[in-house]
């Protein structure tokens, strides 16, 4: 579906970004695949459980990666508003998902770096491309809450650029 002639780049990729759902929902196909398959064997299916954790890391790391593609002027919700419009609340987010991204980023590389077995490396590769993904939501979070806060609106509107 081609987007509109008088569509902008931004509009474009805000279009695009809704791809991030298609991706996350087959991430929880997996997952959920993976929970019935532990529910249903046991221990008895381990590789194909942990195949499907690996694709639940790869899928939602693409995921949530297209998510920052989306505008980051807008907002998607009203918790999301709320959250970036307060500087505290938004700080906390920012630091929440920056401590995410390197968690994920890092347990992954040292896990493929140390890993022993085929299962262990690709389970690491998954987080890698989770904490990717992550790194483009940091990076759309951040231009979020430049955009949205409520204190830099007020001072920036009351009068000129102070030295």
């Amino acid at each position: 579906m081609p987007a509109p002639a008088g569509a902008t780049a931004r509009d474009l990729f805000q279009w695009l970004s809704y791809l991030q759902y298609p991706a996350l929902l087959v991430a929880l196909g997996y997952g959920a695949k993976a929970g019935w398959s532990l529910a249903m064997a046991g221990t008895d299916s381990g590789a194909t459980v942990y195949d499907d954790f690996n694709y639940v890391l790869l899928y939602a790391g693409i995921g949530i990666g297209l998510s920052s593609l989306q505008d980051p002027t807008r907002t998607q919700n009203d918790v999301s508003r709320r959250v970036w419009q307060d500087p505290r609340k938004g700080r906390w987010m920012l630091v929440l998902l920056s401590f995410y991204t390197l968690t994920s980023m890092v347990a992954g590389l040292v896990g493929a770096y140390l890993a022993d077995t085929t299962v262990v490396n690709q389970l690491s590769l998954g987080l890698v491309a989770f904490g990717l993904g992550m790194v483009g939501l940091l990076k759309t979070a951040i231009e979020m809450r430049e955009h949205h806060r409520l204190d830099k609106q007020v001072a920036s509107s009351s009068g000129g650029s102070q030295a």
